[in-house]
């Protein structure tokens, strides 16, 4: 069976057979773009099981005959508040300033740190969609938003395209756009342009707090499987989340172990204070699969994902994982 993912280290054990899955002869690819791997899938079918963003999944639940179904194993999450740019001549210097204004988005209307950003802002600080104008396109090339799935969006939400040849992040320094919303890391802020600024400077502390406030730790990216797959192989869809939640485990056991050694095998400075801190935080295990230990970061992202018009009715997670994984 075709299996595609990025390149997490969560996954590694999976990619060099540490791992195997009960059942299966699979086939792992990647992509160094994640995106190729979604669109390889949506468009194609081309894997069994596959990494796809929560958004781009359940837009395919509105599709005539859904071709998948998810499993709750969540390779790709983070917290949004770090992904919001403004321009600093924009007059923007709290939240309730993007009002009124004009906002880029990365590749969608909605893209899983969009729905995420959204919702937050909308929770947290009354700010909703249809009180800013949308600018779609690529964050440092220019590119044409993603076609294969539906580009969909509220009738009283501005949205447009970015300008042929033109890219957000770029658009960003040169004050054409207000704001920019972006999953990617646009170059202008790597350069540190003094026309660009991150909307929350010191985004580690807030994003701390939203955590202990509301219990959410953001999801961008799950699982999924070809429906006819899991129809035609009872068991599978199990045998496929054990083995993952054994992958992830021999990397959290790593970074356990590792602490006794202050992960002297890192190259990142401070690294086990980051760790101490993140444990204290989130417990022995920060990065939970399972429906339980996440029913409340997804029961956020299918509230957000219909308020912004995005799905048709109102999803819960018995509507969207695999029937036998929910009690999980």
């Amino acid at each position: 069976m075709d299996i595609g993912f990025h390149n997490y280290e969560h996954v590694r054990a999976l990619i060099d057979f540490t791992v195997v899955i009960d059942g299966v002869d699979a086939t792992f690819h990647t992509e160094r773009i994640v995106s190729d791997i979604f669109e390889r899938m949506v468009r194609h079918r081309e894997f069994g099981v596959s990494e796809l963003g929560l958004t781009f999944y359940l837009r395919t639940l509105d599709f005539e005959d859904p071709p998948f179904i998810a499993l709750p194993i969540f390779l790709a999450r983070q917290f949004r508040h770090s992904a919001i740019f403004v321009n600093t001549s924009s007059g923007i210097e709290s939240p309730q300033d993007l009002t009124g204004k004009t906002i880029g988005e990365f590749a969608t209307y909605g893209h899983d740190a969009g729905v995420n950003a959204k919702g937050m802002l909308s929770d947290d600080f009354g700010v909703t969609p249809d009180q800013c104008r949308w600018v779609i396109g690529g964050f440092d090339c220019p590119m044409t938003p993603f076609d294969f799935v539906p580009q969909s969006h509220p009738d009283n939400v501005e949205v447009t395209r970015a300008p042929d040849g033109k890219a957000l992040g770029p658009m960003l320094d040169a004050g054409e756009i207000d704001a920019f919303i972006s999953a990617d890391v646009p170059q202008c802020v790597l350069d540190d342009s003094p026309n660009v600024a991150q909307l929350f400077p010191d985004f580690r502390a807030v994003e701390r707090d939203y955590y202990v406030r509301t219990g959410i730790f953001p999801i961008m990216h799950t699982v999924v499987i070809r429906r006819d797959l899991a129809a035609a192989h009872p068991g599978l869809a199990e045998n496929v989340y054990r083995a993952f939640c054994e992958a992830k485990e021999i990397v959290m056991q790593e970074y356990r172990t590792g602490r006794i050694f202050n992960h002297i095998d890192v190259m990142m400075p401070w690294i086990s204070g980051l760790y101490d801190d993140n444990r204290r935080l989130f417990g022995d295990d920060w990065w939970p699969y399972g429906v339980a230990a996440n029913r409340v970061s997804i029961d956020a992202f299918l509230r957000w994902h219909y308020e912004q018009g995005l799905s048709r009715r109102r999803l819960t997670c018995e509507d969207i994982f695999v029937r036998e994984l929910v009690n999980t």
